[in-house]
């Protein structure tokens, strides 16, 4: 009986800055790992294959891209060919434009967030005193894909946006996003579309440490409903904690590196992969 095959699909170094590298390639290569042992063979091909139309066909799809691009070109796959994880669409949804607005109006527990051209100027006097809200600083980040550096996340004084947004001009960043700060600790969270992985850890105190008090049923809510509301299958993202029971996201991120878990969510995305294809393959 001929094996099946699935094609895992490596992210751009780019899209993976600093430790992220390494460990972006590691949590593919332990799910690569799980399905060989399910009877899968495996072709390994990187996000710039995609991008020069080096598609190969599959049974099954583990994508990790993040470059428009790329996307764009494993779109055809979607629905048609091949399970797809995570689905092109969905990969494109978190880029923080289309996030923005596709947070809005649809019960995602989100700050307020306003999107501007780098060379667009700063926002009116009465946008920029609600995003600063009774505090004196505010995000500033790419609005395009998520960060490529340190400098495309950043949290900064008003009197620091003009200058800050011509760096990102200069970087050639076309977009940035304006987010209101939300205070309390910050807790970040990895998770699979089926439930059956969730774990998350205080970002201060680390995944060994008991995690800041948080209603855990409210926090799952917002996380599962962004993930759902994005169509992502595998992914991971940040919680601000103003509260206990008022848990805000403000972050999320197809397919992270699960680094903490990796052992144990590499098995449990295996499981998901598996099943996906095993579902929806020709009788």
């Amino acid at each position: 009986m001929k094996r099946q095959r699935l094609v895992a699909i490596y992210r751009r170094a780019s899209f993976s800055p600093q430790q992220h590298r390494q460990n972006d390639r590691a949590i593919l290569d332990s799910v690569v790992g799980n399905l060989l042992t399910r009877g899968w063979e495996a072709l390994r091909i990187d996000e710039k294959d995609v991008e020069a139309g080096r598609i190969p066909h599959g049974e099954l799809y583990l994508n990790m891209c993040q470059g428009a691009a790329a996307s764009e070109l494993l779109s055809p796959i979607e629905g048609d060919v091949a399970p797809i994880i995570n689905r092109p669409t969905a990969v494109l949804n978190c880029h923080r434009h289309r996030m923005v607005r596709r947070f809005n109006g649809n019960g995602v527990t989100f700050p307020r967030t306003v999107l501007l051209p780098a060379a667009g100027g700063l926002p009116e006097g009465d946008v920029l005193k609600e995003l600063l809200g009774e505090g004196d600083t505010i995000w500033l980040k790419r609005g395009d894909v998520h960060a490529e550096r340190t400098e495309d996340v950043l949290r900064i004084r008003a009197d620091e946006l003009g200058g800050a947004m011509a760096s990102f001009l200069e970087r050639g960043v076309p977009w940035v996003a304006l987010q209101r700060h939300v205070p309390g600790p910050v807790l970040k969270f990895y998770a699979i579309a089926d439930r059956s992985f969730f774990r998350y850890y205080g970002a201060q105190t680390g995944p060994h440490a008991p995690p800041p008090p948080v209603d855990e049923a409210e926090l799952m809510r917002i996380a599962f409903s962004a993930a759902e509301c994005l169509g992502l299958d595998v992914f991971g993202g940040d919680m601000a904690l103003p509260s206990p029971d008022r848990p805000v996201l403000i972050d999320i991120n197809d397919w992270p590196s699960f680094a903490p878990y990796r052992h144990e969510a590499a098995a449990a995305i295996a499981q998901f992969a598996h099943h996906s294809a095993t579902v929806t393959s020709p009788a």
